[in-house]
């Protein structure tokens, strides 16, 4: 049972109060362990295998990375602030269902959408086989390119820019860039000049999500077979059997993580948000601009969302058995994989949530405990993948202090490793809605009620419960929907034979078994609907 929150006093000093401190500090050291054992094996180099990437792979990961990183951001940039632009401020024919629609992307995971393009485009794909029919001497082509890797990140990822850009251009309203046209802009000029500027805060915001999503990607790149840091990290531990080197490897990417993280910071805080109260006037499209209007978004809405979920639906129907399209869903091996990923993914939110609660009660208790929350709401930058192996080195050091029966296997081959990956990696998402139902809660209510004589448990069970659920709820479903689509951490850390919805959409896209993975792959997009649902919705009443 939740209780009250004590009422700010002298005794807020006290030695009780320190105590509060206790979970924020094993939490903040949960999430400094693996990021402190990935930097400490740079004390082992293996010079021979070093020496081999030097020669053969660093310089092409490194261009790789920075090649997809910079291209998407470029690509989501473009795509998410003219998206933003147009249905903020202005009106034309769809605008008030496609305003909310253009988020659904954001349900597919990158790594489905991959196979999903190459399942079309690639070789012996529905489009080059039509193409193929209506020309007997078309060749083909290879569909695994840069281009087609960054178009397909662009897709999945542009809604982080689209929703936080759109945001703030509906606060700016169309004030400042009318008092531009007044003095002589021109449309262009004022857009460029003035209203870009403004909404500077929200597209940064945006554009850092998508490049950190970016460097975490696993799922995408190795459909692609696009060899990038992720990549390599999953190699060189899996493959050359080298725990060492897959450790150097992760503390490099987690630079690269860094980089990103100061840069937002840095250039972020330039700029500045004015709210406004009242909802803005819209510009009023006619005639051809109108038609350009509708056209752009029901294409970015066609391929991001519509085309992948068709597909999938499609391969689902043409594997289907006489029993029909529901029996090829949810057969027994996929019913098993659901029954993985749902316990998994269950058991994890539920002590997620419970710490997450707790810290932020221990943060009500004793201000200085808030340091240590956002110590553990940076793990959301690490990529999987370099959980999975600070986890798996800091396992190893553990067994060569307490060598024994009872260390083996402590951090990695059970779930206990894979639950703290998902603790570092989803503690902010879990902590955000929690954190601000806690903000709701003020001392004086409580107050209030004692003083008419209510007990503490009446008060927390009345009054604080109540206003808490919503944000426990949405807590506990943004981390259950997290985890069921997370596939790195997933697939180096999990007990032999756990496999889940993810990872098998991995072993078979491995393998181009495409129409197998689509039953999976649509079960995943089906669950991940409903976060994105809430956020619409959250969105959408926000600005009205």
């Amino acid at each position: 049972m939740i209780s009250a929150p004590l009422p700010r006093s002298s005794a807020s000093h006290s030695f009780g109060s320190w105590v509060w401190l206790i979970p924020g500090v094993c939490v903040a050291l949960i999430v400094a362990a693996p990021i402190f054992y990935l930097f400490l094996s740079w004390g082992q180099v293996d010079q021979q295998l070093w020496q081999h990437l030097l020669d053969t792979q660093l310089l092409r990961l490194i261009s790789n990375t920075v090649i997809l990183v910079v291209a998407v951001a470029i690509g989501t940039t473009l795509v998410g602030v003219s998206l933003a632009w147009l249905t903020a401020l202005c009106d034309f024919p769809g605008r008030a269902w496609m305003d909310w629609a253009l988020m659904l992307p954001l349900a597919i995971p990158p790594y489905v959408f991959a196979f999903v393009v190459l399942g079309i485009f690639d070789f012996g794909g529905v489009f080059q086989n039509s193409l193929g029919r209506i020309f007997p001497q078309y060749i083909g082509g290879d569909a695994r390119s840069t281009g087609m890797l960054v178009l397909v990140m662009t897709s999945v990822l542009y809604p982080y820019v689209y929703l936080l850009t759109r945001n703030i251009f509906l606060m700016q309203g169309r004030a400042a860039f009318d008092v531009a046209r007044s003095l002589g802009a021109s449309p262009f000029e004022a857009a460029w000049r003035v209203a870009l500027p403004m909404a500077r805060p929200g597209i940064i915001a945006g554009v850092s999500l998508v490049m950190m999503e970016t460097l975490a990607d696993f799922g995408a790149v190795s459909v692609f077979n696009y060899d990038t840091f992720t990549t390599a990290i999953y190699k060189s531990w899996i493959s050359l059997f080298s725990l060492a080197t897959a450790s150097q490897l992760a503390s490099l990417l987690l630079l690269f993580v860094i980089s990103v993280i100061m840069l937002e910071r840095t250039t972020r805080g330039r700029g500045r948000i004015e709210q406004k109260s009242t909802r803005t006037e819209l510009f009023q499209l006619k005639g051809i601009a109108a038609v350009a209007a509708s056209g752009w978004c029901l294409l970015v809405l066609a391929l991001a969302f519509a085309l992948p979920v068709a597909q999938l639906i499609s391969w689902v129907a043409n594997s289907a058995s006489n029993s029909g399209i529901f029996s090829a869903i949810f057969s027994s091996s996929t019913l098993r994989l659901i029954q993985n990923t749902f316990v998994l993914a269950l058991g994890s939110a539920l002590a997620i949530v419970a710490i997450v609660f707790l810290i932020n009660l221990s943060v009500r208790q004793n201000k200085n405990a808030s340091v240590f929350s956002e110590i553990a709401g940076l793990g959301y930058a690490l990529p999987g993948s370099v959980l999975a192996v600070g986890i798996v080195a800091v396992s190893a050091h553990l067994d060569d202090l307490f060598s024994g029966p009872a260390t083996d296997g402590f951090l990695v081959g059970g779930l206990l490793g894979l639950f703290f990956a998902y603790l570092i990696r989803f503690y902010r998402p879990a902590n955000s809605p929690i954190e601000s139902a806690m903000a709701r809660l003020r001392p004086e209510l409580g107050e209030s009620a004692q003083s008419l004589g209510a007990s503490k448990m009446r008060i927390a069970g009345k009054i604080y419960l109540p206003m808490l659920t919503p944000g426990i709820l949405a807590a506990m479903l943004l981390a259950m929907i997290d985890i069921m689509k997370e596939m790195p951490a997933t697939l180096m850390l999990r007990p032999f034979g756990w496999d889940t919805l993810a990872t098998q959409i991995y072993s078979l896209t491995s393998e181009a078994e495409w129409q197998r993975a689509a039953a999976p792959a649509l079960i995943l997009i089906a669950v991940s609907c409903v976060p994105v649902i809430m956020l619409i919705r959250q969105s959408l009443s926000g600005n009205r």
